[in-house]
Parts: C-alpha cells; structure tokens; sequence
C-alpha cells in the first residue's frame, strides 16, 4: 500500500525539506501551500501532488480535505507545518499581525487535523496507526517577548498538541510535536536578523529538522526537542524559574531594520 502524507507549507523551508525526506522514505507527498509555482516544481522532482491552500481559511481547509481523501481515503501522516513569523513585542506588533499568526500557526493545525480525521482514522484501521505531526517550535515552551504574538501561537499549537494526543490515546493515531529551535529558512532568515552572538550559535538547517521527523514518525516519539542542547534545558529553566529567563531572553532581540 503506497503510504500518503500530506504537507502543509510544503513550498520552502522545513516543509520542502520535510517533504523529500518522507519521499526518500517510500512516502508519497501532497504539497500544500499558497504558492503553486513553488509547489509545482517540488512535485515534478518528488513527483508529489499539488493543492493550493491558505490553511488560515477553515473554509479553503475543509475544501482541501475533500478533495484530497476523495483521491487517498486513507491519510497516514498528517504534518501540520504552515507557519509564519511574527516579530516584535505584543506592546508594538501590528494587531493584524498578531491575529493572523494565531490563525496560521495554531488555528491552521486544528482546521488541518479535524478535516483530515476521517483519512487518518481510515489509516489506523487500515493499517494499524497514523500519525499528525504538528511544527510547533521551542517557542512553543519559552516566552519568547521580542516575538510575543509568534511565542503565544506556538504556546497554543503545543497545548493543542498535547491535549490532541490524549484525546487519540488508544486509536492508533499518534500525535508528535516537534520543537526546533532557531532554523534558517526563506521565512526565518534568523541569520540576517538575530543580534545574538550566543543565539547564532544554535541556528540550525532545515534538513536536521525534517530528519528529525522522519524519526519521530518511525520511532514513535511524542515530543522532540533539536537540538536537545540548549533549548531542552531552556524550556525546563522557563517552567523551573521563568525570571532567570525572563532576564536572559531580555538581553535577546532581533535586529531593528531587519523587521
């Protein structure tokens, strides 16, 4: 049985790279994203399939599924990767901004997931397990303030994250949320835009990311920090003693004309 994965913000970054390493692995992709000439020049060279989506708009979501499980009744993994960044503190960022990052980063997975249920659920019967693997990004356990609106929509995708995996504890359907740090893409060009010395230090490729979900899905594991050092210990610091990093991520800030 050919194995179908679908891909959301599949067009650059730790989608495309996501997308050819479940390739690599015997899985067959349906790239998802706003952008077709992007998407349809990935699918030519994985030999992929195409939908044009904005995963903001439940209504384009929901279209999307049904078009989608009308061809693959089964979805065996379900990665919800569309992100956005969002820059500057909740004191300063443009309202609107704020409001859609929730809606791409958080909303997006949640609009993805209960759409393609019917597909993975078919999947776990099928097959015997299905999985979601939800982009959710250290940011999702540190509050990260010089980028409020962003950490806030990571906080929530971890929580739903969560909370989806106990919900399917027992069908077959495994949820993974993987929590990279900073990752140079076209859309976090964190090199360009980081003041930190210390913080450039950790920045890492998109290929380390995609791996990482390749063995999260073939090793079953719930939650992956990568890289475990430093932002595994971060996030213990941020629950253990939120001042100190309050503190140290106060002397962390992006460069000012590069926002």
């Amino acid at each position: 049985m050919q194995r179908i994965a679908v891909v959301t913000g599949a067009s650059s970054g730790i989608g495309e790279a996501t997308a050819r390493a479940l390739t690599a692995n015997g899985w067959k992709c349906v790239l998802v994203a706003r952008r077709e000439d992007l998407l349809r020049a990935l699918a030519d060279e994985i030999v992929g399939e195409v939908e044009v989506c904005d995963v903001s708009d439940r209504a384009a979501v929901e279209a999307l599924a049904k078009r989608v499980l009308e061809r693959h009744p089964a979805i065996h993994v379900l990665v919800n990767n569309a992100g956005m960044p969002a820059r500057g503190t909740f004191l300063k960022a443009d309202l609107d901004l704020i409001e859609r990052v929730i809606r791409v980063n958080y909303l997006g997975g949640v609009w993805c997931t209960r759409a393609f249920m019917p597909g993975l659920e078919a999947s776990a019967a099928q097959v015997g397990d299905a999985h979601v693997v939800n982009m959710v990004s250290v940011a999702g356990t540190v509050s990260f303030a010089p980028a409020g609106g962003y950490a806030a929509s990571k906080h929530a995708q971890l929580a739903f994250s969560r909370s989806l995996g106990a919900a399917l504890k027992g069908t077959g359907i495994h949820v993974h949320s993987i929590m990279p740090g900073f990752v140079e893409t076209e859309g976090f060009p964190q090199k360009g835009v980081l003041k930190s010395r210390l913080m450039l230090r950790f920045v890492i490729e998109v290929d380390e990311v995609a791996d990482a979900v390749v063995k999260a899905i073939e090793k079953n594991k719930a939650e992956v920090v990568i890289p475990w050092f430093p932002y595994r210990l971060v996030g213990i610091a941020q629950a253990v003693v939120p001042g100190v990093v309050a503190r140290f991520v106060g002397m962390s800030d992006y460069r000012q004309d590069k926002i």
